[in-house]
């Protein structure tokens, strides 16, 4: 399991990913093709105004979905044949 840091990191990424979410789509609306290259750039820099954290793409997803284990646990689990249908695969 993920030590207690990483998922309290990782909650606090995720309200400020939903704080932030409608200013960026407002931002990224201004960033069109239609617009010219002025208000593209500006769009930009607010855009890099905004916190790292807010964005999006630095969520981790540390859980499978199918079986709602962490990676470690899931890659254990099915090299010890506890997992059903699951198979280590080589190539």
């Amino acid at each position: 399991m993920a030590k207690l840091a990483l998922i309290n990191k990782q909650k606090k990424r995720e309200k400020m990913v939903a704080q932030y979410a409608k200013k960026r789509e407002a931002i990224k609306a201004k960033m069109s093709v239609n617009a010219t290259p002025d208000e593209r750039m500006d769009a930009m820099k607010k855009l890099a105004k905004l916190p790292r954290n807010a964005n999006p793409t630095r969520l981790h997803n540390r859980f499978s979905r199918l079986f709602g284990l962490c990676r470690q646990q899931l890659r254990t689990m099915a090299s010890e044949g506890k997992l059903p249908g699951v198979r280590k695969s080589s190539w």
